[in-house]
């Protein structure tokens, strides 16, 4: 993908002087639970109506959408307020049935990305339609993986592109349903700067209460836009109820967000510092969880020496790790007085972990 330039016209069209915004229900369950939603939503800022019609699930016997019924819902609401419609596609089948219905913005979802085959069929079943198609990230932080998607749909000849960041999965427990990894979606954006990212704070959180700080968050890092889960009964939704939020709310998280706006050489110049300074508060959170983790394993070895009876300083190891760092820090452009002063500190703080876990 040499050229994204043509990929961002589908976004510019919209002349929007806010982000772009997708909302609805993760699950269309009723015609009257669409439709009364579509309403509430037509008057503010959504560009798009969302509604889950097949929902992947991990074990059977879930509730797995509602199936076609719910495409002829959302083709109403489309007459009735006007909104475009979008949905997520997972087979060919989903996509004939999508294009047969007119939906507008159609995705590709996070285990489907991770399964080539299925993307090349999506691809060749969508080839040349001039609806808009984005990609979410796949299940695991595999950046290939996520633009391989990206490049199957683009070679079919598909020019309205974008992709949807919705977080990781991890075996951890954070407070994430899905752990950001904000520095890969910032990877993909300064490697395609044309290519829209949108936001999905409602599977990266799990949580109503985090999709505002979630939202801001990627505005911060400059962001197109966002996909927010919303229902008129959230907690009696049928999939994904501690997600979602109620028109309402979304329309005071939409308020509450702050965005900044672009006017002279001034406003460009903060706005990229705000983005740059953005991306190292992100990398800078990383390094210290990273930090955390590397400690905790510390303590671990601490214990280890204190059962066996071992000295905590070992200078043979200590060197070793010294002299790789300074060699492997060199291929990134860092000095190898900066290392070595890191890495000193970092020992330091080892050998002050071990010493109060053997001594205490």
């Amino acid at each position: 993908m040499e050229n994204t330039k043509e990929m961002r016209n589908w976004l510019d069209a919209f002349k929007l002087n806010h982000p772009f915004v997708i909302a609805g229900p993760c699950s269309a369950e009723t015609e009257e639970q669409v439709l009364k939603i579509a309403h509430e939503l037509k008057n503010s800022d959504v560009s798009v109506f969302r509604a889950g019609i097949w929902k992947p699930r991990t074990r059977p016997g879930g509730f797995e959408g509602i199936g076609e019924i719910g495409l002829k819902w959302l083709k109403k609401a489309k007459e009735e307020t006007g909104l475009l419609m979008g949905t997520e596609v997972a087979t060919a089948a989903h996509c004939k049935l999508a294009l047969e219905y007119d939906i507008d913005v159609l995705w590709v979802g996070a285990r489907t990305t991770a399964n080539p085959f299925a993307v090349q069929e999506i691809a060749d079943t969508l080839a040349g339609t001039d609806k808009i198609v984005l990609v979410k990230n796949p299940v695991n932080p595999d950046m290939a993986l996520w633009l391989g998607g990206v490049e199957r749909l683009h070679m079919a000849g598909i020019k309205n592109l974008g992709v949807i960041h919705r977080g990781f999965s991890t075996y951890e427990k954070t407070k994430y349903r899905n752990i950001p990894e904000w520095q890969i979606a910032i990877e993909l954006q300064n490697k395609f700067p044309d290519l829209p990212l949108i936001i999905d704070p409602s599977h990266i959180t799990g949580n109503r209460n985090m999709i505002l700080e979630v939202t801001q968050e990627a505005l911060d890092l400059n962001y197109d836009g966002m996909i927010i889960e919303t229902h008129i009964d959230p907690d009696n939704a049928w999939s994904d109820a501690a997600q979602q939020v109620t028109p309402d709310a979304l329309k005071q998280i939409l308020k509450d967000l702050k965005v900044r706006k672009v006017s002279g050489d001034t406003a460009d110049f903060e706005q990229k510092m705000t983005k740059l300074r953005a991306n190292i508060d992100v990398l800078d959170a990383n390094l210290l969880e990273l930090l955390g983790k590397r400690m905790k394993v510390a303590d671990e070895i601490g214990q280890v020496k204190k059962e066996n009876n071992v000295a905590v300083l070992q200078n043979t190891r200590w060197n070793e790790i010294q002299e790789k760092m300074v060699a492997e820090g060199a291929k990134k452009g860092l000095s190898a007085e900066f290392i070595t002063k890191l890495f000193k500190s970092i020992h330091q703080e080892s050998i002050e972990h071990q010493e109060k876990i053997i001594n205490g």
